[in-house]
């Protein structure tokens, strides 16, 4: 099902094409998003779908490194790509009237990547200063060590980014098999965002996209086993402490999803006016930055509250943390509350959808994961449909403080 905003057009080969067109715009955003991730990852592949994203930029069959990272440049355009646990994407921003220059390139260096040896020897040296980055990072290492705590031995648990030793054992052969095994025509949508008409997307886009594959990779993603709650403390050189809070939560299918991201979003998105945000920040003075995130998955989720602190504070930062969730679950929103919530919530995503690029992005894995795109219409009523007492029902059960596992990074050598 689609949205009347939304066209599609599947290929011969099972290569879908997703478009929206925004006739106020002179730029095009568009990209293959492919439902590939680290989690498909086999245990001695960790860091594999991310090295590959690097690698598409390397060379293909007709060109080397150079010609790629000038093609869309030279346009005052952007060539990127991004890795998460079930995703891996390749997209560009650019003037429409280059429109055709950025899908061949993409077409390009997604499928017709040749991996040279003499690259693969530079870009590990890349990805190893990108991890000493991340680790010297304590906001950033804490969410990847809980992953690691909330998914244990799965490949869902595992750094994106792989291991050292990983990293270093990659070869092309490596690459070639990853892809070939996992890359399937279904699981792949070019996906656009433009003020072009459909029709000549379309049209274009068969011109480039028609003749390949068909592909019929098989991934195998392994089922989580049952979660069970941990509580870690790992002693890091850094000069402040890091928590992490949180549990399994909801997959993509499950109708709980929404109500879900309502209560992170309430408890800790974005907004300065978050109830943990007020609380730990403005009341008390704990925290200067303070986040809840809710990542679904297809079978699976992620719930999860970062903040840092000084030592001494921490667990009266904890504390304040968990007294916010109790209230959560014993005390339903009032009419005024839950009213003001679902209005900055709709604002929220009403501004989310007019930043075109994570439109694009939107869409194309919405349509891999669900089989359709829900209108801005359609989701604000359902957000319009949520009830306090269905919230404090799913609060109760979802946000349970015995269920909850704590993850800190306590500074070494300090008092």
């Amino acid at each position: 099902m689609l949205s009347p905003d939304y066209e599609m057009k599947i290929l011969d080969n099972g290569i879908r094409i997703l478009h929206k067109q925004v006739e106020h715009t002179k730029i095009t955003h568009c990209g293959f998003i492919l439902d590939i991730g680290s989690r498909d990852e086999r245990p001695e592949q960790q860091g594999l779908a991310h090295f590959w994203e690097h690698m598409a930029f390397k060379g293909t069959k007709k060109r080397k490194a150079y010609h790629i990272l000038n093609r869309i440049d030279s346009v005052g355009g952007e060539l990127n790509a991004y890795t998460t646990k079930e995703k891996v994407c390749f997209y560009a921003s650019l003037l429409s009237t280059h429109f055709e220059k950025a899908l061949e390139l993409l077409s390009d260096i997604t499928f017709n990547s040749v991996f040279p040896e003499h690259q693969i020897e530079k870009e590990r040296n890349v990805i190893l200063e990108e991890m000493a980055l991340y680790e010297d990072n304590p906001e950033d290492a804490i969410q990847d060590e809980f992953d690691n705590t909330i998914f244990p031995d799965h490949p869902l648990g595992n750094n994106i980014l792989g291991t050292r030793s990983s990293i270093r054992a990659f070869h092309k052969n490596d690459f070639e098999f990853f892809i070939r095994r996992n890359l399937r025509s279904e699981g792949l949508i070019f996906s656009s965002v433009s003020d072009m008409p459909s029709k000549k997307v379309f049209k274009l886009a068969a011109k480039y996209l028609a003749d390949l594959g068909p592909y019929t990779g098989a991934p195998d993603r392994s089922c989580t086993a049952d979660y069970v709650p941990r509580s870690r403390i790992l002693k890091k050189p850094i000069g402040q402490c890091q928590c992490a809070i949180g549990r399994t939560a909801f997959s993509l299918h499950d109708p709980r999803r929404l109500p879900a991201l309502f209560l992170s979003n309430l408890m800790g998105g974005p907004a300065m006016n978050s109830r943990l945000n007020l609380t730990l920040r403005e009341q008390h003075g704990l925290v200067y930055n303070i986040e809840c995130s809710y990542s679904p998955f297809s079978d699976t989720g992620l719930f999860g509250i970062y903040f840092g602190t000084e030592k001494r504070n921490l667990h009266r930062s904890v504390d304040l943390v968990l007294r916010e969730l109790k209230k959560l679950r014993e005390k339903p929103l009032s009419s005024l509350q839950i009213h003001r919530a679902i209005e900055q919530f709709i604002g929220q995503m009403a501004m989310a959808e007019e930043n075109n690029i994570s439109l694009m992005l939107m869409m194309g894995k919405s349509m891999l994961d669900l089989g359709h795109i829900d209108s801005f219409e359609t989701v604000t009523k359902q957000v319009r449909e949520l009830k306090p007492g269905d919230l404090l029902d799913l609060a109760r059960d979802f946000l349970a403080e015995e269920q909850l596992s704590f993850l800190y990074f306590i500074p070494q050598n300090r008092d």
